[in-house]
């Protein structure tokens, strides 16, 4: 009885949109997230200062390697597939979905695009793999604590130097950690969707090398400014933060198989 009733309640809020726009669901948990992102904000530093390691896990879940993430990139799925199958396909009416549409074909990935045509209907919000990318998230984040505390120690930024080690570690980070944790980021996904090693193989060679390109076109920068100006405990959320859209764009190209 339970069960029905819930999955009732769920097929009643998949069917709805606001304004014919933006999927009802799915904006009511991203508002949710938005209000446990804002309670993280306020509370970081006095959190941080006790529990650093535990405190960044949380927040990488929530905010980027997790739910607020997904939610977006669910989101760009389900307005553009709706836009798709209506009768004459996409309209000039629909601004957002043809932004999405533009966007998607400048930005590296599988063959098919990012958010591929499909025959389905307009998917609805998928719990499961929210809950895959929160978990990501937050097993990631003491291994990603350790690894910046690492590159802070080794190139210290100093009043008489600083761009020169900012520099340093960037390299480190972009030709060490990038392309490792990219790959354990695909691998992570398809093991817990159920896939084996073919599944991880297929993955590797599908989507790996444009996601590793994209990588480079936006990450450098954005560390170059985490490095330089950043403390320690904002790196992390400053990461987090700009990593919205590039971890949209990873739900995005993990799950492209999945809409074809």
């Amino acid at each position: 009885m339970i069960e029905h009733t819930r999955r009732r309640l769920l097929h009643q809020l998949n069917s709805r949109w606001i304004y014919g726009k933006i999927p009802l669901l799915h904006a009511l948990i991203f508002l949710l997230q938005m209000a446990a992102v804002s309670f993280l904000t306020r509370k970081f530093n006095s959190y941080y200062a006790k529990r650093p390691v535990l405190t960044t896990m949380i927040t990488n879940a929530v905010r980027v390697l997790g739910g607020i993430a997904d939610t977006v990139a669910q989101t760009l799925t389900a307005v553009r597939q709706r836009a798709a199958r209506k009768p004459g396909g996409i309209d000039k009416d629909d601004l957002v979905a043809i932004e999405i549409h533009e966007l998607d074909k400048r930005i590296p990935g599988p063959p098919g695009g990012i958010i591929p045509d499909s025959k389905l209907l307009p998917p609805p919000f998928d719990f499961e793999r929210l809950t895959r990318f929160m978990a990501y998230g937050f097993l990631m984040a003491p291994i990603q604590h350790k690894w910046f505390s690492f590159l802070s120690r080794t190139f210290p930024v100093t009043k008489s130097a600083a761009f020169g080690p900012a520099l340093k570690r960037v390299a480190f980070d972009q030709f060490l950690f990038a392309p490792v944790g990219l790959g354990a980021f695909f691998t992570f996904m398809t093991v817990a969707e159920g896939g084996g090693k073919r599944a991880v193989q297929r993955k590797f060679q599908d989507v790996y090398v444009p996601a590793l390109k994209a990588n480079y076109m936006v990450w450098p920068a954005v560390q170059i400014i985490n490095f330089r100006l950043m403390p320690i405990q904002f790196q992390i959320p400053f990461v987090s933060t700009v990593g919205i859209a590039w971890t949209a764009y990873l739900s995005l190209t993990n799950s492209a198989d999945e809409v074809a």
